[in-house]
């Protein structure tokens, strides 16, 4: 007669929790940078249809790794309860701490009930009147919720692209230069790699626009702002290289 195979709930969860991470790992990474007229989201992310990157209401976002079909759902029943809230209630009520806290009900209780829990890690986002009431939720696979400031980096080489976000972030970015750092962090989860404007997905909660802020940046708009950063950062450098050696000069 074979004994029970027992496992203790602490294996269980470590278990559960490893795979998870393992999962979300596997892809590519998304980064949400606050800027100075709103919050950016950039996603490595060559495909037109399926959307790592979404509106969920009037002033607020999604955006997701891991799973597709598991972070689809979520991103659909998150839509589903802004609109019923806001039908029922008052538009003002729809929040994206209601949403985290709804979000982290639904993926604790996966976590801790079903078998295999879900390979997903979300951002909510919500934009406020200016950046200091902006509020960016982290959720990770098990319904932990972390309230964000400033950058977030999750999915695939995290750690490098949150490393690159850290050495050059910085409070009042414009658009063009917060997206050229989130394509830099993003390039760094390998050596070699560049990304192009077709291999970029990215959007935008913008303050100077009236009811629905959430809009999505085409192609040749990601290109013209990148090479608009990158034009500026050359004019700086060249600045800066200037004015040493007019401080050479002044020295001699």
């Amino acid at each position: 007669m074979s004994m029970p195979f027992y496992v203790s709930p602490e294996q269980q969860m470590k278990d559960k929790a490893d795979y998870a991470r393992k999962g979300i790992a596997r892809g590519r990474s998304v980064v949400v940078l606050q800027y100075d007229d709103g919050i950016l989201f950039v996603a490595d992310n060559p495909s037109r249809a399926l959307h790592k990157i979404s509106e969920i209401y009037d002033r607020m976002a999604f955006a997701a790794v891991g799973k597709y079909n598991e972070f689809e759902n979520l991103r659909q029943a998150g839509v589903r309860y802004a609109d019923v809230n806001g039908y029922m209630y008052d538009r003002r009520d729809v929040t994206a701490r209601g949403l985290a806290n709804a979000y982290a009900t639904t993926l604790g209780t996966v976590f801790t009930e079903m078998n295999k829990p879900y390979e997903v890690e979300l951002v909510v986002a919500e934009l406020g009147e200016d950046a200091s009431s902006d509020q960016i939720y982290r959720l990770t696979f098990d319904g932990s919720v972390a309230d964000e400031h400033g950058y977030v980096a999750m999915g695939g080489q995290a750690d490098q692209v949150a490393a690159g976000l850290q050495e050059h972030y910085e409070e009042g970015l414009s658009l063009a230069r917060a997206l050229r750092l989130g394509v830099r962090a993003l390039e760094r989860q390998d050596a070699d790699r560049h990304l192009e404007a077709e291999q970029l997905e990215v959007a935008v909660l913008d303050r100077n626009r009236t009811h629905r802020l959430f809009r999505r940046l085409p192609p040749a708009r990601i290109r013209a702002l990148l090479e608009e950063a990158g034009a500026g950062s050359a004019q700086a450098e060249s600045g800066a290289e200037a004015g040493a050696e007019s401080g050479d000069a002044t020295a001699e």
